[in-house]
């Protein structure tokens, strides 16, 4: 067996230590163990048998002793006692160990007092221990309940002996455990930002570039920067420094960590830290051209990504190229003109004609990648915007984007169901990596158009969109509540409304012979009566009601819709939806009376109202369809509610579009069923009728 490092002398130290009598022989062979572990000449099997020899309890005595031997530095024991507990460190074991764990605040200490230059091993001695704890499972949450962040701010920003470690561990840290160093320490964190940002700005060398790979991890989601003057002068500072930097000839190697450093503030900002006025709208512009530049020159190349790194600059190019998007289509106070508007849509439409002909070029075990990820993301945001370009591209990736997105949601809802998995927040859906979310926007537009529709059916894009439908219905009928904030898995819903409302427009047979709508029907049955009385699902639930009913004009027949419950209480649901939009007011200064949103109605109205017609439309189409339907209309009282709506108000006040949905479902109601008929008879129907010009439904009432 080879000797271990240090040889017979350690050997005798370490007997000594063990036989050691009293406190200075042990001293005495601890200087001589110390020495040799300074020197490095221990390995891992000699320091566990120094602390089996010493364990915890003497350097722990040694640190908290005051008064040294004659002659000594007053630190001398404290130094030693530091020096054992590194070696100890050096073992990942003792490190997670509870008496090194309980010394942080004590490592705390040191590092935020005045550092002699002879006390520099010290400090030496206490990053090491500090390391070593980090790279234990319980280490960071650790360190951070006992405050060693806010000691790596202040060691750092004092610019002591060290900083660089401090500054070293801090991103550790803030990789790890990002969210609780900002909640505990952001008055430091921001602190040491300060500097950071501040030394980038009057850098004029390579620490300038240096520093863009350091800047995004002292970048908080939360707090936002922009809430706190101090950190919107940092942002400033960061907005000056990328503007001198991108407005020079650069090389890569140089470019490529301000384009990563800009795209994490606009992650975490928007465009938020880019001010407004002349310098503030070149400078975004500028960011995007770059940006789509970058693109271009990646993705058209051969093998695109085979540099190291690549990846990661294109992926921050699309966060940046997806601001522009934005900022191209912000209307309120638009930080970019007109004319740069024109000049950047142009720009980022021969980047993403790249980004197309790359994802052509993927092939079947490439899928995985994260980057794909990214791209068709970043195509689902062009998509959703800019509807008229490169649409001969668009249609021929088509059966690619369904492939991709079909694979990713089979596999990512096989992990477990909505209940088992983590539920889907406002930011991000319940699918590791759920592509379809970001593809459906640009879906809506393409189901509008033939041939594209036509690629999206033959694709089976249908059928997925139905199962998705019911996964995500199935995300938030899980969440206990009702959330206010409007979810992704929301807005997904409600736009794979609008994809189906088209289909069922312009393609009716697919949805009578494809076996996968009249499951869908049977959600959107049950799915409306839970909605409605929720009036923060408003939007959605028009979507639904209007779909519904519009889908049940073409599914009259199939089994899902025969009388059953759950058929009675959608239908319910829809007429009272279709029934309360409206109420009278007074008009402010006179007795006379005007038809008025209702206030529950109000604020969604913007959103609702083609689908309220829609629905009032479909619901005219399924009277004659349904025999046991009008009875419904009179179970409701609408007919009541509707006749007292329009004798009391101003007839002036009732729109012309608004009356002839009034007409076309009651004309239907008085044709199909004799009751509804003698209803609207009772209650004035011939006089009001007459009043708001409805020739067709006089007429109607007028027939024997």
């Amino acid at each position: 067996m080879a000797e271990p490092a240090g040889g017979p002398a350690l050997r005798r130290c370490l007997g000594a230590l063990r036989d050691a009598g009293n406190d200075s022989e042990q001293f005495a062979a601890l200087l001589l163990v110390t020495k040799a572990v300074k020197a490095g000449e221990v390995d891992a099997k000699t320091r566990r048998q120094i602390f089996d020899a010493i364990g915890f309890t003497f350097p722990t005595r040694l640190l908290a002793s005051g008064k040294p031997p004659p002659g000594c530095p007053d630190h001398t024991f404290r130094a030693l006692g530091l020096t054992l507990l590194a070696c100890f460190c050096t073992d990942p074991e003792l490190a997670a160990h509870s008496q090194i764990l309980n010394k942080i605040p004590t490592f705390n200490d040191i590092l935020v007092s005045p550092c002699n230059p002879d006390s520099t091993s010290m400090v030496d001695d206490v990053y090491q221990c500090l390391s070593a704890v980090m790279a234990t499972t319980r280490g960071p949450r650790e360190l951070v309940t006992k405050g060693t962040v806010s000691a790596l701010c202040k060691a750092y920003v004092n610019c002591g002996y060290g900083s660089d470690h401090a500054l070293a561990l801090l991103l550790g840290l803030l990789a790890i455990a990002e969210e609780k160093c900002w909640q505990r320490d952001a008055p430091h964190l921001l602190a040491v930002l300060s500097k950071l940002s501040d030394d980038f700005l009057k850098a004029e060398d390579m620490t300038k570039f240096e520093l863009c790979k350091v800047l995004p991890h002292f970048i908080p989601l939360s707090p936002p920067l922009t809430q706190d003057p101090q950190g919107s002068e940092c942002l400033h500072r960061l907005y000056r420094g990328l503007a001198n930097i991108l407005g020079s000839k650069l090389s890569q190697s140089q470019r490529d960590p301000a384009l990563k450093l800009a795209a994490c503030l606009v992650q975490a900002y928007g465009s938020e830290w880019i001010p407004a006025g002349s310098a503030g709208s070149k400078f975004l512009a500028l960011l995007v051209n770059l940006a789509c530049v970058e693109v271009r020159l990646t993705l058209e190349e051969p093998d695109p990504l085979e540099a190291e790194g690549k990846k990661e600059v294109v992926t921050a190019c699309y966060v940046l190229i997806e601001m522009g998007i934005q900022e191209c289509l912000r209307e309120e106070k638009p930080l970019l003109e007109e004319v740069q508007k024109m000049q950047l849509m142009r720009i980022m439409e021969e980047a993403f004609g790249a980004v197309i002909f790359y994802l052509r070029q993927v092939k079947q075990e490439e899928l995985q990648d994260p980057f794909i990820f990214a791209s068709v993301r970043i195509l689902g945001a062009w998509m959703a915007e800019e509807t008229s370009s490169l649409k001969q591209e668009i249609c021929e990736l088509l059966p690619f984007l369904v492939l991709y997105a079909k694979k990713l949601f089979k596999e990512g809802s096989s992990v477990g169901s909505p209940s088992q998995t983590e539920l889907v927040s406002t930011e991000g859906s319940s699918l590791p990596q759920d592509a379809l979310r970001f593809l459906l926007p640009g879906f809506c537009h393409l189901t509008a158009e033939d041939r594209p529709r036509d690629i999206l059916i033959s694709e089976g894009a249908p059928a997925l969109l139905c199962e998705y439908f019911l996964y995500q219905w199935e995300v938030l009928t899980s969440k206990p509540g009702s959330p206010t904030p409007l979810t992704s898995t929301e807005m997904s819903l409600q736009t794979m409304c609008g994809i189906f409302l088209n289909l069922v427009v312009t393609a009716p047979d697919l949805i009578r012979r494809d076996k996968t709508f009249p499951s869908l029907m049977d959600t959107l049955l049950k799915s409306l009566p839970l909605l409605l009385p929720q009036k923060d699902h408003l939007a959605l639930a028009a979507n639904i009601a209007a779909l519904g009913l519009m889908m049940a004009r073409i599914l009259a027949g199939s089994t899902a819709l025969q009388g059953t419950q759950h058929t009675k209480e959608f239908f319910g649901a829809a007429i009272s939806f279709l029934s309360q939009a409206h109420t009278a007011q007074a008009e402010p200064g006179s007795d006379s009376l005007t038809l008025a949103m209702s206030p529950a109605y109000t604020r969604a109205w913007a959103d609702i109202s083609e689908l309220w017609f829609l629905g009032m439309q479909a619901l005219a189409g399924c009277i004659p369809l349904f025999p046991w339907l009008p009875q419904a209309v009179l179970q409701a009282q609408w007919l009541e509610g509707l006749s007292e709506l329009l004798t009391r108000v101003a007839a002036a006040s009732v729109d012309f579009e608004l009356i002839t949905a009034f007409q076309g479902v009651l004309v239907e109601l008085a044709r199909a069923s004799k009751p509804c008929r003698d209803a609207i008879l009772s209650h004035h129907g011939r006089e009001w009728a007459n009043l708001y010009g409805m020739a067709a439904l006089e007429q109607c009432l007028s027939e024997q």
